[in-house]
């Protein structure tokens, strides 16, 4: 029997999908082996790479003049790929808004390769909010304007998109796929697949043309937007399984109903259990109310010395990963895609009974 996992990544997978996976996993499309075992060149596997990329256009309207690239190396890759891919071209300065640690990340590895200018932080307050969009201004000199729509482990969401003059870049790891976006305003949009959209091992990365002629000199081929551009995102071979599974579930959110019903089960998940945490005396959430995130819901217990036992009892009553993230401690439960509304309820009565146990 399958148990409700909250893991922030990599996370829930829809059943369907995996259910297809199995049947599939010793003879694809009746070759005889399975989609790991073919060539990426083969005809077979090209038709799943561009279904995969139509599909993907379709559920975030994509327009034509950007590349859609399937990329190895996760987010984090391209924590390094957005500076040498950007730097190149006048400007060596990159801009980012501060909300906490995956921002901290990038700016970090930013700072290897230019200047880099924080236009705002929360860590005046714990990273517990998204900066407001009146309290920074961008210099307007910058190669790109950096940040992060959705902080998984501190489970802040920003509620608007940055204007700006240069390209606006956004890692959208853990919330691509969860509503719709208008891809226009952004210059690079970047995910790591394991959270909304395949396992780990493979990354989404929708550059607008115009942006791939901006690189650094001597930048490493494997991290080269246009090179990935003009191979099709085969330059070398790529992590055809996570490809394929990623092709999976674009076809399984559009049988869903796309981003917009996304939104809605998204809405009423977090919803909640936010409002079950904000009638509790005993858990509470350590964000700012204007702030909180749809995916990442991080909570508290009132005594911590009861964090053991809490994980504990609901691993027995399967309730997977709801550990918080070693560099915060206390507990989060991320709630994907995939998390369906009955992990949530099931999640929300089991609080309930141990605060009537323990409090």
């Amino acid at each position: 029997m399958r148990k409700f996992n909250f893991c922030a990544g990599p996370a829930a997978l829809p059943q369907p999908v995996l259910e297809q996976a199995q049947r599939e996993l010793l003879d694809w499309q009746g070759l005889g082996c399975s989609v790991m075992e073919v060539s990426h060149r083969s005809p077979e596997f090209v038709e799943v790479a561009e279904r995969a990329e139509q599909d993907l256009r379709d559920l975030l309207s994509v327009p034509s003049n950007y590349k859609v690239l399937f990329l190895q190396g996760g987010a984090t890759g391209q924590f390094s790929a957005v500076p040498w891919n950007l730097l190149g071209a006048g400007s060596s300065k990159a801009e980012f808004i501060h909300s906490g640690s995956w921002a901290a990340k990038a700016i970090k590895e930013a700072r290897r390769y230019g200047e880099v200018n924080v236009v705002a932080s929360s860590e005046d307050r714990n990273f517990s909010y998204a900066p407001a969009a009146d309290s920074w201004q961008s210099s307007g000199d910058a190669a790109y304007f950096h940040y992060t729509p959705n902080e998984t482990i501190g489970g802040v969401e920003f509620g608007y998109v940055p204007e700006v003059e240069c390209p606006l870049v956004a890692d959208m790891s853990s919330t691509i796929l969860s509503q719709p976006i208008e891809v226009e305003k952004f210059g690079v949009i970047y995910a790591g697949a394991q959270k909304n959209i395949g396992p780990s091992g493979i990354a989404v990365a929708l550059i607008r043309d115009d942006l791939l002629d901006r690189s650094l000199e001597n930048i490493p081929r494997s991290l080269s937007w246009k090179v990935a551009a003009e191979a099709g995102s085969m330059d070398n071979t790529p992590p055809t399984f996570a490809w394929y599974l990623s092709g999976l579930v674009f076809q399984w959110l559009k049988g869903q109903g796309g981003v917009d019903a996304m939104a809605k089960q998204a809405d009423a998940k977090s919803k909640m259990l936010y409002d079950f945490l904000d009638s509790s005396d005993f858990f509470s959430s350590p964000v700012e109310e204007g702030s909180r995130s749809r995916m990442n819901v991080p909570f508290v217990l009132a005594d911590d010395r009861l964090d053991k036992q809490f994980l504990i009892e609901s691993e027995e009553a399967g309730l997977l990963s709801l550990k918080g993230h070693r560099s915060v401690g206390g507990m989060r439960a991320s709630l994907y895609n995939a998390v369906p509304m009955e992990a949530v309820e099931a999640l929300v009565a089991f609080m309930a009974d141990f605060e009537a146990r323990k409090a």
